[in-house]
């Protein structure tokens, strides 16, 4: 068994066959992801093993966005411009309820930092931003260095 990551493809990837246990989650993967994909508007990232391709472990959705730089904590602006700071959005990220406790979420997030990494060296990449669903999902962002934005709200953030 090797874990593999791959963008979602939906002649291959099972979608109906994934449950992390919170709807809005399975019902974006089974219904949005590929238009989003196809769209423009998010690209989905699977996480599978390698034996069994078909069957999705874990995935995230991730687009472009933008923070205010007031947003940010007062270290985080210094040394930049008054201007919106360029980030990457993780729009979902779950992992499958029968996969629950294997560490395939922080593998998630790992495999989110190395892309936002790589798209930095061709596009003005300057965080990772998410907006946790509830306090659990932000307390998980938060023990990876993600921190809250000025606003309170539950949105994070990760400067990289």
């Amino acid at each position: 068994m090797a874990l593999a990551f791959s963008r979602l493809n939906k002649r291959l990837h099972d979608r109906e066959g994934f449950a992390c246990g919170v709807d809005a989650l399975d019902c974006y993967l089974r219904h949005h992801a590929g238009q989003h994909q196809r769209d423009g508007i998010a690209t989905t990232h699977v996480l599978i093993d390698d034996t069994n391709p078909s069957r999705i472990l874990g995935y995230c959705s991730l687009s472009a966005a933008q923070l205010h730089l007031q947003e940010l904590m007062e270290k985080d602006r210094k040394k930049l411009s008054s201007y919106p700071v360029p980030a990457v959005r993780v729009g979902r990220l779950a992992v499958s309820s029968a996969e629950h406790g294997k560490g395939y979420g922080q593998r998630l997030l790992g495999y989110v930092v190395e892309l936002a990494l790589s798209v930095r060296d061709v596009l003005g990449v300057r965080a990772l931003v998410v907006d946790a669903k509830d306090e659990q999902a932000a307390a998980f962002y938060e023990a990876f260095g993600f921190q809250r934005t000025m606003s309170g709200a539950r949105t994070l953030y990760l400067p990289i």
